[in-house]
């Protein structure tokens, strides 16, 4: 394991939840500087440690911090929640040469109360959507292969992900593959308890979790290159 991540600080959860309670300009600004300390340079050094594990896995992901990790303040333009900041620090690998959220990718983030970790397709065009489609019915066996093996049950369970009432245009309603063809998102997530964060446990079971969703977000994202 990378020497270079031991862990948050607990100043970096304490910061969270004041941060959730208090979700306003005036309070953030004059502790910016504990979020820079405490919160968004411990999760660049978590980011580079596993960008470096991350090489060896079989798809071309970005991992550069300033790029993988999401900016600290909430888009309030079409959102009834005006409040500034998000109160959880997180951070996304995309596949490289594509838009960060139109091919399959890893995911984490660290909020006051859990650490959620996922993978998949979140928010695919409707082009990437029918090309995922076309894909999962032409190879439903592979894909079941992948999501049905005991690894990745026990870390996540069943595949998750918003899905239509009625079977998508361009696929006959009786299709044998119905169930895994009126997904919208191909997703898979877990959760793990927050207190977790603040060792180097953190790294170890992000990259545990990172190396079974390897082969899915491969498979998802195949259809795409």
């Amino acid at each position: 394991m990378p020497a270079a991540f031991s862990g948050f600080p607990a100043e970096a959860l304490k910061f969270l939840r004041d941060l959730q309670a208090n979700n306003r300009r005036e309070w953030f600004q004059p502790r910016k500087h504990e979020y820079e300390e405490y919160v968004k340079q411990p999760m660049i050094d978590l980011v580079l440690a596993l960008g470096d594990e991350l090489e060896n896995y079989g798809v071309d992901l970005v991992t550069a911090p300033q790029k993988a990790i999401y900016r600290l303040y909430r888009d309030v333009r079409f959102s009834k929640d005006k409040s500034p900041y998000k109160s959880h620090v997180s951070a996304i690998f995309s596949p490289r040469g594509m838009q960060k959220h139109a091919g399959a990718a890893l995911y984490f983030h660290v909020a006051p109360e859990e650490v959620f970790i996922a993978g998949g397709i979140y928010a695919p065009g409707p082009k990437e959507l029918l090309a995922v489609r076309r894909l999962v019915a032409a190879e439903a066996d592979r894909l079941r292969e992948i999501t049905g093996s005991r690894s990745f049950r026990r870390l996540f369970g069943e595949m998750g992900g918003e899905k239509l009432k009625r079977v998508a245009k361009g696929f006959t309603t009786v299709h044998p593959e119905r169930d895994l063809i009126v997904h919208k998102k191909f997703i898979v997530a877990a959760k793990l308890p927050v207190e977790i964060a603040e060792t180097p446990k953190l790294y170890k079971q992000l990259v545990k979790r990172f190396r079974v969703l390897e082969p899915f977000v491969v498979f998802l994202n195949s259809s795409l290159v």
